[in-house]
């Protein structure tokens, strides 16, 4: 298949040699993900980190089990931005769930089994609409593995948004009292592990812009403020690989709507 090219390659975004294991603790403060040893992994995550999307599934792929996070964080970030075509986009994202099942079954300690899982199953409820999601039961699974995940790392960041995301797309789609009582669901739930999110990682344009629309899901016109001041601290956001240079330039994008 041919993957759409990352839009804005920069040299900065390549973390050669040592410099990956330098700036992991930076990159990754987001998912937790732990540096790893095969230097095959590496490369798919320089390949991640670039914005060779594409690349870095092949190479991820390769490395068997190992390289499936980096695979699949890679799948799920393309799909997310980048993917026009509907069916393939879901494919994708599908694909990436899949994966993560097996490794929940053979690896079930690995963070990024769980996380990944709930952010691709996420995205793909977006993609065909939430409504129709919580009628195939995926809002469970979601939770299911984002509270797993959490479990296992407390600091996760991007778990705090994506629950935090997913208390405020429940709400707005079955309002607070039936999303409180059939999905266990709470408007004060889901910021303060947005809020939890952005103390966890403070650099983040991805949390800001998640935090704006799930208040603005959650709270409506009272919140529209707060929204719009966390997309311009979202779009001025320093980025230090492709996927926050996409984040930024999403948030851009919403501001000059």
């Amino acid at each position: 298949m041919a993957w759409n090219k990352f839009p804005y390659p920069d040299k900065a975004y390549f973390y050669a040699g040592a410099a990956l294991q330098d700036n992991w603790a930076r990159l990754h403060r987001g998912d937790c993900e732990p540096f790893p040893d095969d230097p095959r992994v590496q490369e798919a995550w320089r390949n991640y980190h670039a914005g060779d999307f594409g690349q870095a599934v092949q190479a991820g792929m390769a490395c068997g089990m190992a390289g499936y996070n980096a695979a699949n964080k890679a799948a799920t970030v393309y799909a997310t931005y980048l993917e026009a075509n509907d069916e393939r986009k879901c494919s994708l994202l599908l694909e990436v769930a899949q994966r993560c099942e097996q490794q929940q079954e053979k690896t079930p300690t690995d963070i990024n089994a769980w996380y990944l899982h709930a952010f691709s199953l996420g995205r793909y409820s977006q993609s065909i609409s939430v409504v129709k999601a919580l009628a195939q039961g995926l809002g469970g699974k979601i939770k299911n593995s984002l509270t797993k995940a959490l479990e296992l790392e407390p600091r996760h960041a991007d778990a705090h948004i994506a629950l935090g995301a997913y208390h405020a797309e429940v709400i707005d789609k079955v309002g607070s009292l039936v999303g409180g009582i059939t999905y266990g669901v709470k408007k004060e739930t889901g910021k303060d592990l947005l809020e939890a999110a952005l103390k966890l990682n403070p650099d983040s344009a991805i949390t800001r812009i998640e935090f704006a629309n799930a208040l603005v899901l959650m709270f409506g016109k009272a919140k529209m403020k707060d929204a719009e001041r966390l997309y311009q601290e979202a779009a001025a956001c320093v980025p230090m690989d492709a996927m926050e240079r996409l984040d930024v330039e999403a948030a851009k994008a919403e501001l000059a709507d």
